[in-house]
């Protein structure tokens, strides 16, 4: 597997051996010897997965009080993945990552605690999954607008689904500063 750090120190792409032939591929998808020769976390609690039709947008979401990191990947279709960091003081902060995350490259990307996420939905239908680093909590659930003019994401054209949770979320100006993760540094 190789790993590529992106422009924000902590979120990075990884890239699995993928071995094909006639009959197919094989790739390892998680190994924790190889997480931790990268420094990457290998203890993840909660395994999630959503499947998601053309145009769906899911996010910005983050935990505060029980903040996530996430291994996400696209096991069917394609998706735009988007990572936000809103660590107060951090030298990147309202920074983001974007990438495109399908079943044809098999490319997984960690997302530390501290950051927004999101995805938009590229095919027909994409099957996204993702590993936690700490369990979900409903009341513990906040948001990020995910069209802030601040952040200056470059959506895919086209429709986009978002639910009226996720439109409801502020700006990232707009936000108390006692609702943002901290930077540890």
């Amino acid at each position: 597997m190789k790993v590529i750090q992106t422009t924000i120190l902590g979120v990075v792409i990884i890239e699995p051996t993928v071995h094909s032939d006639k009959r197919g591929y094989f790739f390892e998808s998680f190994k924790t010897s190889d997480f931790q020769a990268h420094g990457l976390p290998t203890h993840f609690v909660q395994d999630n997965q959503a499947k998601s039709t053309k145009g769906v947008l899911r996010g910005l979401h983050y935990q505060l009080d029980y903040p996530q990191g996430k291994l996400v990947w696209v096991s069917a279709g394609k998706v735009m993945d988007v990572a936000v960091d809103i660590r107060k003081e951090s030298p990147t902060f309202g920074q983001h990552v974007s990438t495109t995350l399908d079943n044809k490259n098999h490319n997984r990307v960690y997302v530390p605690p501290g950051f927004a996420h999101g995805y938009y939905v590229l095919s027909e239908t994409a099957v996204f999954q993702y590993k936690c680093t700490d369990y979900y909590h409903p009341e513990d659930e906040y948001g990020l607008n995910w069209n802030d003019p601040g952040i200056g994401i470059k959506w895919t054209n086209g429709d986009k689904l978002v639910s009226e949770k996720d439109n409801a979320f502020p700006n990232l100006e707009d936000m108390d500063p006692n609702l943002l993760p901290p930077y540890s540094g």
